[in-house]
């Protein structure tokens, strides 16, 4: 997440319940916009320590903090492809356009997604890869609000356009793909009132209507407004950024917007969170092979020297057999699947 504790945005790093909290960028300019990528090894981030903004990576413990775009356009919003192999983030060239771009995790290829004619910002890839939804405000022939276009830049979708002065914002993919979240606010208008945001979620369904007939169900209802939303990787909770305590904290409820906790509880302003990815376990190492033997493995004697007690060894079936005897014959133990 990001805070301003240190009297500059700077990145921290914190357990899901709230303890540990470390900064991880130390650095006096503006450092907000964290991503983990995919493995969870690496942070892309957006800095202003070379002057204007620009795509930053750097692995997971703080070290190694790369300068990716080196543009003097003001580009922000990384976001990492499901393979991590891309970034997704969006530069914004000068005037009211801004466009979706993507590039190599290395910052190598710079493609253009979304053309010139709309100011576009906040992409997230879907899942699968496939697909990246972004918030444009300004686009001819259509409401500003939020869009799902091909990565390739084909087939633009609007999936939830609302008329002004209603606004829609930070999209944010389900891990399985089925669900959207977003924030929903309102600018002050002529008989209109302003709505600080809150935050809604509705189905992926692109074949869905658009707008205020899209079906959406509420999380959130603070009138201090909540936003930033952030699904966990097992998609049973949402991380979240809200004003309700008098300054913005970090907060996490369940996926249906039961049980909201605050996490942070600094005097600061905290806002900005994303998980990092679910641990990978370690393949479980193939036992060696044991062959069968007659040969005894270890023996005891009696205070005669006399061998009373052997084992014996063998795989049948893909089970260990011990066999423990004495003078009398063996009993055999079904130890363990090999």
């Amino acid at each position: 997440f990001t805070t301003d504790r240190e009297g500059n945005g700077e990145i921290y790093v914190m357990n899901a319940d709230g303890s540990g909290q470390t900064n991880l960028t130390n650095s006096p300019a503006e450092d907000f916009d964290p991503a983990w990528s995919p493995d969870g090894s690496r942070i892309a981030f957006t800095s202003g320590r070379d002057g204007n903004s620009e795509i930053y990576v750097m692995d997971a413990d703080g070290s190694d903090q790369t300068n990716l775009t080196n543009s003097p356009a003001f580009d922000s919003g990384p976001a990492w492809s499901p393979d991590g192999g891309r970034i997704a983030f969006n530069p914004d060239r000068g005037g009211i356009f801004s466009s979706i771009y993507v590039m190599n995790a290395d910052g190598s290829n710079l493609t253009l997604v979304t053309d010139e004619g709309g100011s576009d910002i906040n992409p997230i890839w879907s899942p699968d890869g496939s697909r990246i939804a972004f918030v444009t405000d300004v686009r001819a022939g259509n409401t500003p609000g939020i869009f799902v276009v091909n990565a390739d830049g084909s087939n633009l979708i609007p999936l939830a356009d609302f008329p002004s002065p209603v606004i829609d914002r930070q999209p944010t993919w389900s891990p399985d793909g089925s669900r959207i979240a977003f924030i929903e606010a309102a600018r002050e208008a002529p008989g209109f009132p302003q709505v600080l945001p809150d935050i809604y979620v509705t189905s992926d369904d692109s074949s869905g209507p658009a707008g205020p007939t899209r079906p959406r169900t509420r999380l959130t209802n603070s009138p201090a407004g909540d936003f930033d939303p952030a699904w966990s990787p097992d998609g049973s909770r949402i991380a979240f950024t809200s004003g309700r305590d008098g300054n913005n904290e970090i907060y996490v409820m369940n996926e249906d917007g039961s049980d909201q906790t605050n996490l942070t509880s600094n005097p600061a302003s905290d806002s900005g969170p994303v998980w990092s990815p679910l641990a990978i376990a370690e393949p479980t190492p193939t036992p060696e092979p044991v062959e069968p033997t007659s040969t005894p493995i270890a023996a005891t004697g009696d205070g005669d020297g006399a061998p009373v007690g052997a084992i014996v060894g063998g795989v049948v079936g893909g089970v260990l057999l011990l066999a423990v005897g004495g003078g009398v014959g063996y009993w055999y133990l079904r130890m363990r699947k090999m």
